[in-house]
């Protein structure tokens, strides 16, 4: 008799192949390496394939295993959005809901409004992972990708939720020592402290000012690819960086920090990204107005300096 590959074997597929190793899979599911690899093997019997390829090292998709996967996906995100369909007349929503962001914006401003929604709908699951890095949604399994900056996909929805900006900004020590630019073409020749953002080339800002939109490559001593160290490195006079006004804020307020070049920014909103097929999922949106809520009531809204 031929065994039919089971939904939740479909579900555990989908985990260890973007984990890429049992190991891993079975510490975030909480199962035995030993349960995960059983129940593969189950499935490659029920399909009649053979799904991965193992090594001491990893497991990675072999080619039949990839048309599965992409298949599981698809069914796995159909049963849930049925799920969503058949309750959505409940008031609290529940579920999985595995969304992304970047780590300094993660951590300061979207770890605070996620902790205030887990309270508020406790049936929700939350399950959040920062990079410093772009992601592919769909491919690393994500409903929703919560970002600064540009959104290029065109197979992605947007959903502005908070306004945001880049300003340039030093420390008082750096600019008495090595002067204040008065020009773009000044800022060159000085030392900058580039971040490897998600959403830009690395040490080519982009800023908008009097003459419209330029681009400028800047360098210097130090770079790195986290925010609160670049911001660190600032407040220590090593040079001038380009942040998110809300990670600065109070650096600028107090005088920690001087803006520099003031008719210069970069536009940096905040997004909520969500594929396509997601549009009628009920997390999703309620994630989405929730977070487009929190961001407002906290003042990102209003969080952008003034401009001359």
């Amino acid at each position: 008799m031929h065994i039919k590959p089971q939904l939740e074997d479909l579900r555990l597929l989908c985990v260890v192949a973007r984990k890429r190793s049992f190991a891993d899979t079975a510490r975030e599911l909480g199962m035995s390496k030993a349960v995960i690899s059983k129940r593969i093997a189950l499935l490659e019997a029920a399909l009649q394939e053979r799904l991965f390829h193992r090594s001491t090292r990893s497991v990675t998709l072999t080619a039949q295993g990839e048309i599965v996967h992409q298949w599981a996906l698809r069914i796995l995100e159909d049963v849930d959005l049925m799920g969503e369909a058949i309750s959505r007349e409940k008031a609290a929503p529940s579920g999985l809901l595995r969304l992304c962001s970047s780590t300094g914006f993660g951590r300061s401003r979207l770890a605070p409004a996620l902790s205030a929604m887990a309270h508020q709908f406790p049936q929700l699951e939350i399950q959040l992972e920062l990079f410093d890095r772009a992601v592919d949604l769909v491919d690393e399994g994500f409903q929703l990708d919560i970002r600064l900056g540009h959104v290029h996909e065109a197979n992605l929805i947007k959903r502005r939720i908070a306004s945001n900006r880049r300003v340039l900004c030093a420390a008082p020590a750096y600019l008495a020592t090595h002067g204040t630019p008065a020009t773009l073409e000044q800022l060159q020749q000085h030392r900058c402290i580039p971040i490897r953002e998600r959403d830009q080339d690395f040490g080519r800002w982009e800023l908008h000012g009097p003459q419209g939109s330029e681009t400028i490559k800047v360098q210097g001593q130090l770079s790195a690819n986290n925010g609160e160290i670049v911001r660190q490195w600032a407040l220590d006079g090593h040079g001038i960086i380009l942040r998110s006004y809300w990670d600065i804020a109070e650096e600028l307020a107090s005088g920690l920090l001087i803006p520099v070049l003031p008719d210069y920014y970069q536009p940096a909103d905040v997004w909520a990204v969500y594929p396509t097929r997601l549009s009628v999922s009920a997390r999703v949106r309620l994630c989405v107005e929730f977070l487009a809520d929190w961001f407002e009531r906290k003042g990102m809204q209003g969080g952008i300096p003034p401009t001359r």
